[in-house]
């Protein structure tokens, strides 16, 4: 499948939080699957056969102090490994986990090392909120426990729970080119107990887990706490990411409501990861 970038300029050449995360939400309403920042604004990603051309000049026309302008690109699948190759290097994560991908050569010695090629899916370690929730995860107790990777991407946060010694691994996610691109990371790194699905939460209602990822955006976190919630007993951990410090408060107060009380977070670029334990049920 061929896909359409388009590199976003905001104003003034100045990429805020608040821009980046008001600006991101919009291109997700409209069919935008994926989105990486800089400096200066933001690119989004979105298939071919879903991109609207004029739908995307209605949205900038009508937020001219949002968007100053608007690059589209179009990008063929198979050159995105390509394009993959020619930007990216492997990504540490602290000095005890390292994420490369299969074309990388003289990869260091690290206590965990996991390969990721990402065919179009989100998750390869370079992303601040990817990094966060794997820099949290190396500190958690994961052997022997049942884990769920929501909006599981490559599979990274999935693969690297295994390699934690979980015992069993639950990784979903929407997308089509996700779940068969975390299904050949799986093969890749020699993980055989996770489990790959292609849906969203409505696969969770009857089912547990120990402890949750879920590296999304905050408007689906603000949604789904709740089902996450129902799937933890009491002292299991729910872990977020993918909103910015800003969001911090409103996903803890959506937390608490549904009986999870904060432990710990970290923060990376205004971007923020937050473990929560389930304390009781929700009031």
């Amino acid at each position: 499948m061929n896909y359409i970038e388009i590199t976003c300029t905001f104003p003034n050449g100045k990429n805020t939080s608040e821009t980046s995360e008001i600006a991101m939400a919009l291109l997700a309403d409209s069919g935008f699957e994926s989105f990486e920042e800089s400096d200066a604004g933001l690119k989004a990603y979105i298939p071919e056969d879903k991109f609207d051309a004029e739908a995307l000049s209605e949205l900038t026309g009508n937020y001219p102090s949002l968007i100053a302008s608007v690059e589209v690109k179009h990008i063929k699948e198979e050159n995105w490994n390509q394009v993959w190759e020619s930007n990216f290097p492997p990504a540490e994560i602290t000095e005890r986990c390292i994420v490369y991908a299969p074309f990388h050569t003289d990869i260091p010695d690290r206590e965990y090392r996991i390969c990721i090629m990402p065919q179009m899916s989100f998750g390869t370690g370079h992303h601040e909120t990817t990094s966060l929730m794997m820099e949290l995860m190396l500190d958690l107790d994961l052997e022997g426990k049942d884990i769920l990777d929501m909006g599981c991407g490559t599979g990274i946060l999935g693969i690297f729970a295994s390699m934690k010694k979980a015992r069993r691994v639950t990784a979903i996610d929407t997308d089509e080119r996700a779940y068969e691109n975390a299904i050949e990371n799986c093969v890749r790194n020699h993980v055989t107990n996770v489990e790959i699905l292609q849906g969203d939460k409505r696969l969770l209602p009857g089912k547990r887990f120990d402890v949750i990822f879920a590296n999304i955006n905050r408007n689906i976190l603000m949604e789904d706490i709740s089902t996450y919630a129902d799937c933890l007993p009491i002292g299991g951990l729910l872990q977020l990411s993918g909103f910015y410090v800003s969001d911090f408060s409103d996903i803890t107060d959506e937390a608490r409501k549904n009986g999870l009380e904060y432990v710990r977070r970290a923060e990376k670029k205004d971007w923020t990861a937050v473990l929560y334990r389930k304390i009781g049920v929700p009031r």
